[in-house]
Formats: structure tokens, sequence, C-alpha cells
């Protein structure tokens, strides 16, 4: 099972690298749910991963609190998203949504097509779980369709226990049927991912306590 280890800044990789992480998601700030790291982080996170074959995904979030982004932010996601992919990044994570929690599809292009043009992998991060759930599987398909790799979600808000969102990761997963990746994360740990993976039926994990 591929365990993707969410990680605050440089100093947790060579630590969850050791314990079995396959996959890094680089952040800075995870009090605030988690922010783009610095040119210096990402620069030395994606040079000592690559020694292990790891790679490290990049949040590309300017701030804390909701996912309806400004275009001056937008811009700011842009030229951060460049700095990941010259880094060496081996993708981006984001999520816009509108000031109704929509699926913010103008900006959200914006930012893939730019992604896809610098050959670097697309997450949709757990914006998708503010979605409403009316929209989610549409949302889910508008995502495969326009590139995205994979959604991160953990099947419902995060405050929730994860074993009380298996149903709607279920549901989640069988929407997705192959044609995007499904991510489930958010309070997954070390000691649960086992049990897990196996409701789930899933060969992915992501989570800040993923390996011990």
């Amino acid at each position: 099972m591929l365990k993707e280890a969410c990680v605050e800044n440089f100093t947790s990789i060579p630590y969850v690298i050791n314990k079995g992480a396959n996959r890094i998601e680089l952040n800075n700030n995870l009090t605030l749910g988690g922010t783009t790291p610095s040119y210096g982080v990402i620069k030395k996170a994606v040079t000592y991963a690559s020694n292990f074959h790891i790679p490290v995904i990049v949040m590309i979030r300017p701030r804390g609190g909701n996912f309806c982004y400004s275009e001056s932010e937008i811009e700011i996601m842009a030229s951060d998203l460049e700095i990941a992919a010259k880094l060496g990044a081996q993708g981006v994570t984001f999520g816009c949504l509108t000031s109704q929690n929509h699926l913010d599809k103008v900006k959200m292009k914006r930012l893939i097509s730019l992604a896809r043009s610098l050959n670097i992998d697309v997450v949709m991060h757990m914006a998708f779980d503010a979605m409403p759930l009316t929209e989610q599987e549409d949302g889910l398909n508008w995502l495969a369709n326009n590139g995205v790799k994979r959604i991160l979600t953990h099947g419902g808000e995060l405050a929730t226990p994860v074993l009380n969102t298996i149903s709607h990761l279920k549901e989640i997963i069988n929407w997705a049927n192959g044609k995007i990746e499904i991510l489930p994360g958010g309070g997954i740990t070390a000691k649960n991912s086992t049990l897990i993976a196996e409701r789930l039926q899933v060969d992915q994990l992501h989570g800040t306590k993923i390996v011990e």
C-alpha cells in the first residue's frame, strides 16, 4: 500500500521516509490546513526525496481559510506552481471553489492547464469535501475529464472521524470507477490504515501520522 505522508516543512521528511512513506505531500502551516511552502523548503525536500525515488506533491494554497480565491491569489498560486515544477516536484495539490462552495471551473482550468503544460501532476485536495454532496459526483467527473490525477478526500467534514465517513468514501470510489484516483485522508494513522484500506479496497492512503 502506498503511504502518502503529509508533512510540514522539511524537518519531518527524513523521518517519514525512513519509516516507510512512499510519497510526500509538502506543506507549510498545517494548523491552517496547509499552505504553500517556501522556495528553499521545496528545493531541499525534492532534492532529498529524489535520493530515495520518493515523489513530492507541493501544496499550492496562498492562505488558510476558504477556497474562494481572488484574481491576485490565483496569480500567486500560478507563480508558486511554476516554482514547484521548476524545482522538480512531481505534483501539486490545490482546489478552487466559489463563494457558494461550488467548483470554480474557470480558475481550476487555468491552474490545471498551467500544470499540464509543465508536465506536473494535479491533485484536488480536500476542498472537494467542502462542495455540496449533490455536486460532488459531477465535480469528480469534471476533474477526471480535465486531467486531474487524483482527489484527496476525507469523505465528509474533517472533524468527523474517518470511520464514520467510510460509506461516503465508498460512494466516491464507486463514482471514480478508475477514471480518477481517490486518495482517502484525514485521521488515517499507522494504527488504523490497514483496517481502512481493507474496508475501502484502496491501495493508497494519506495522513500526517500515516507512518509510525
